[in-house]
């Protein structure tokens, strides 16, 4: 086959494996060169990654893999694989590495001599440093023949500068085109306590991974809609494409109701909102000036009865003996 896509198409469209192995005629097909790979560089290192879009054997296997070289210093960049779990391997020398998972997710960090490895779990942030002085390689085996990549610093401030700008605290668009000018490609020089104790100078790195911003600033307002209504009639239909349009079709309302003379439905709906609040607040006040009444009432019958305890065994009406007059 001409190329590595039209391969790629017709080992997707085979409906058995041996048709596959069919496709792929030279044994070679199920060889992959990390040495001579097309390879991702930076100022700290590079990686060589296959996957089913530059090693066809691997489409339906649910398999790739990278190799990466980090100079002294070098930073695999905090990045994510959307589509695949990582299992990372230390061939040589020492990292360190950090992962975040998701929100609420506290931060895993360990360091990594020859021979260990770590997981790094699907869609997780995360990021390995060579510590040392000398050049570090790993190999990373994914559960996914596409895993995709993205790094955080250079994909994020691709987004609409206004956007990155408000999510980091409204610094302004001009601050974000700034601080988007400084970030380096994958693999970048890292932290700058390692730099001076290995005596190398940060100095101007790459560039060329940038996301392309796509505009100084992102609005989708006013959102487009269909109004359509008769100018005899005080109902008229509204198709609203979208959440936002619900004011601006509130507004047209009164607009319309200015023009016609009549009273639009969100007008009618308004009234009978306001006039049946008033309602319910005078069934409240009503209510409570009922249970205060009988408060009082039985407040009233219980004072009627009191008896002072200084008055208490006698007798409340006067005697013959006491007040009659003499004879």
């Amino acid at each position: 086959m001409s190329s590595v896509a039209e391969k790629v198409a017709a080992l997707r469209a085979a409906p058995l494996q041996v048709d596959r192995i069919k496709i792929l005629a030279d044994d070679k097909d199920f060889v992959f060169d990390f040495f001579n790979g097309t390879a991702a560089k930076g100022a700290g290192g590079s990686t060589v990654g296959a996957t089913a879009g530059n090693f066809p054997a691997l489409v339906n296997n649910g398999l790739a893999m990278t190799l990466g070289w980090l100079g002294p210093c070098g930073m695999n960049t905090p990045h994510t694989h959307p589509r695949a779990t990582e299992m990372l391997y230390v061939i040589n020398g020492t990292l360190t590495s950090g992962m975040i998972a998701e929100n609420g997710a506290r931060f895993v960090g360990n360091t990594l001599n020859a021979g260990q490895a770590q997981i790094f779990l699907q869609g997780s942030i995360h990021f390995q440093q060579n510590e040392l002085c000398d050049p570090v390689m790993f190999i990373a085996a994914l559960n996914n023949e596409d895993p995709g990549v993205e790094s955080i610093a250079q994909r994020y401030f691709g987004l609409p500068p206004d956007v990155v700008a408000a999510s980091l605290g409204d610094l302004g668009v001009q601050g974000v085109t700034g601080i988007e000018a400084m970030i380096p490609d994958n693999i970048a020089l890292g932290r700058q306590e390692c730099l001076d104790r290995c005596g190398i100078k940060r100095g101007d790195q790459p560039h060329a991974q940038l996301q392309p911003p796509i505009s100084t600033t992102y609005s989708t307002w006013p959102a487009s809609k269909t109004v359509s209504y008769s100018p005899s009639s005080t109902h008229y239909t509204r198709n609203v494409q979208s959440t936002g349009n619900v004011f601006g079709a509130l507004a047209e309302d009164a607009s319309t109701v200015a023009s016609s003379g009549g009273i639009s439905n969100s007008v009618l709906i308004a009234l009978i909102v306001v006039v049946g609040a008033m309602a319910l607040g005078y069934v409240v006040i009503g209510a409570f000036w009922l249970v205060g009444r009988r408060r009082q009432k039985k407040e009233q019958a219980a004072n009627r009865w009191y008896v002072r305890p200084e008055m208490a065994g006698r007798s409340l009406v006067p005697t013959e003996e006491k007040y009659d007059a003499p004879q």
